[in-house]
């Protein structure tokens, strides 16, 4: 692969400095990192790492909007959700979730970790769309399975076997029993284990703690108390603030699992709620927060490779892969933006996406013209 410069104002590091000057690419990884001045850069603009969506259910890609209901009627055991799973044919299923993983890499993001419904079934079903969306060499995915609510003989092994690790609904949801062999089943072939907590009410947050899984989803109404026994155990969170507000649960405590030191991540939940774009979940944070930018940005970006196990992915810094998104700076939502690293976290677009970058080969985004030079 020939050498690739970018140059424009960017975030550098675990810091996340703000830096402006030139990014060397070569071989697929960032070689070198250099100041303003004397370097001219093929690609130009607002360089950010591409945006990782730590938390997707995209099967549910064929309900998109449905009626307000109860949190257990939408989607818990027999709810709404997993009857239309049910009764949706194959190659239906298949086609909107190939939509959608088209639509995750049109928002920039380069990553995505599925919780995938259906058992087996499922998890070669997800598997099966992304290869037919085309979009392979361009990005990747996290799949973590869970057993079909059918399944009377689970094969565990089956399921670790084809996915990247075990994604479980609510303790509540699930007996003890069966949770904690799964767990153990993960984490003997080095996998994740992860599940959702915290988002109706309290009552299977020290539960879901106990399994000491490598993160847990929501936690709308954990406290402080919960924070601090999750960072003894090393335990990360993923934040899905959009999911939280439609189905009526309340705003995640973002700032207090930050200051517990907690490895915060952002994912955008089920497709059937929410567009599957990082993005708006950058800005209803910023808005609804106040939070630093460089904390949101790195809550969608750097904290999400780490709580997905990829640890090549996510930083602008020597030696890393080059999975970068370029902002264009002239487009009329950014120009005359004066923090330009504010105006990214609280109001770029994929409209304003000049170039994606995979693994150092730049691709245009959908839809968009190609940048000068490109």
């Amino acid at each position: 692969m020939s050498e690739l410069i970018l140059s424009g104002k960017f975030v550098y590091g675990r810091a996340f400095e703000d830096r402006e000057g030139y990014i060397v690419i070569k071989d697929g990884t960032i070689k070198e990192i250099g100041a303003e001045g004397g370097v001219e850069g093929a690609i130009k603009g607002f360089i950010i790492p591409s945006l990782i969506n730590a938390h997707t259910h995209i099967g549910d890609s064929v309900a998109k909007e449905p009626d307000f209901m109860p949190l257990e009627v939408l989607v818990g055991p027999g709810g709404f959700k997993e009857r239309i799973l049910a009764e949706t044919p194959y190659e239906v299923l298949l086609n909107a979730m190939k939509d959608t993983i088209s639509d995750i890499f049109g928002c920039g993001t380069q990553l995505f970790g599925d919780f995938r419904e259906g058992g087996l079934m499922g998890v070669n079903a997800l598997k099966a769309a992304f290869e037919a969306s085309g979009i392979k060499t361009r990005m990747k995915m996290k799949i973590f399975g869970r057993p079909g609510p059918d399944d009377a003989d689970i094969d565990t092994d089956a399921i670790l076997g084809a996915a990247d690790g075990i994604g479980m609904s609510s303790t509540a949801d699930c007996s003890w029993d069966l949770l904690k062999d799964l767990a153990d089943a993960a984490r003997s072939r080095g996998k994740v284990f992860a599940l959702h907590a915290g988002e109706r009410n309290t009552a299977d947050i020290e539960d879901a703690i106990e399994l000491e899984p490598d993160f847990i989803v929501h936690l709308t109404k954990a406290s402080r108390k919960h924070f601090q026994r999750m960072y003894d155990k090393d335990i990360g969170a993923v934040v899905c603030l959009r999911s939280n507000m439609v189905t009526g649960m309340g705003v995640p405590p973002i700032r207090e699992m930050l200051d517990s030191g907690l490895i915060v991540a952002v994912g955008t939940d089920n497709v059937m709620l929410n567009s599957p774009d990082i993005f708006h979940e950058m800005e209803f944070i910023s808005k609804l927060l106040r939070l630093d930018e460089r904390e949101i940005l790195k809550m969608c970006t750097w904290n999400s490779a780490r709580i997905l196990k990829e640890d090549k992915i996510g930083l602008i810094e020597e030696g890393m892969r080059a999975n970068l998104v370029v902002i264009r700076a002239d487009t009329p939502n950014m120009r005359s933006v004066r923090n330009w690293l504010r105006g990214v976290v609280r109001r770029a677009t994929r409209a304003d996406i000049g170039a994606i970058l995979y693994e150092g080969e730049p691709f245009k985004p959908f839809l968009r013209p190609q940048l000068p030079g490109f």
